[in-house]
């Protein structure tokens, strides 16, 4: 005997569809239920309805296997749907993953690059200052820029002295004249004049000399310094220099 479907059952589960149909499975197996109970011999049953073939019992029973076909199919295909969309919804998930490491990996190379660039560019400019030719010191071509540069060979060649000492000791020697020549001391009578900005006789401008300046008697910042580097070595410094030496 085909078992009996509750519509009750399977209306909390299933759509509207599913539920008209499996009443008409109710239906149609309470009719098998009843028919059932025909004796074998296939006799009719009196009633106060028209009797029912037995044929047709069997005819329900074959329909309402077709309907329980019908909603498993309907089920199956249903679930078959949700499958797909959850599918879809991972790929896409998986693809917005993608898409946003792809998207930091660019971020992040494209900002290294800039820092590469920023580094490039600011080694580029270190070196360039580094190239950069030092513009040479100038000096006045008066009695100021001459003790000035006369300072600047002395210190680079590590003999002593100061602006003061060498400025007073011009000052008394030939009023800041560097071609002042003395014609009338011992010096001037043995041949030997004291010459220049700091009178200095030629043979101690000859001992005396200082590297990189001129070799010229008369030259303010080569006589300077002559005089600067053997005032040096008789009394430790021109400074040191109060009259005739």
């Amino acid at each position: 005997m085909p078992k009996n479907i509750s519509t009750r059952d399977l209306g909390r589960t299933l759509t509207k569809q599913h539920k008209i149909a499996i009443a008409g499975v109710g239906a149609l197996g309470a009719a098998a239920v009843a028919f059932s109970a025909v004796p074998s011999s296939a006799e009719t049953v009196t009633s106060s309805s028209a009797p029912v073939p037995a044929a047709q019992v069997a005819y329900s029973g074959a329909q309402i296997k077709d309907v329980k076909g019908t909603i498993t199919d309907q089920l199956a295909a249903q679930n078959v749907k949700l499958e797909a969309i959850a599918t879809q919804k991972k790929a896409a998930a998986e693809t917005a993953r993608q898409q946003a490491e792809t998207a930091a990996k660019n971020a992040a190379a494209k900002k290294a690059a800039q820092e590469r660039a920023a580094q490039q560019t600011a080694s580029r400019s270190a070196q360039r200052l580094d190239v950069q030719p030092v513009a040479a010191k100038t000096y006045g071509n008066n009695l100021d820029g001459w003790i000035r540069e006369s300072l600047d060979v002395m210190k680079s060649k590590g003999i002593p002295g100061s602006y003061y000492g060498l400025h007073r000791n011009i000052m008394r020697e030939s009023s800041g004249n560097p071609n002042a020549i003395n014609n009338w001391d011992i010096n001037a009578i043995n041949g030997i004049p004291s010459k220049g900005l700091l009178q200095v006789i030629p043979p101690t401008f000859k001992t005396y000399h200082v590297a990189g300046t001129s070799w010229n008697i008369y030259d303010p910042v080569a006589n300077i310094t002559a005089a600067a580097n053997y005032a040096a070595h008789r009394y430790g410094s021109i400074d040191n220099v109060n009259s005739a030496y």
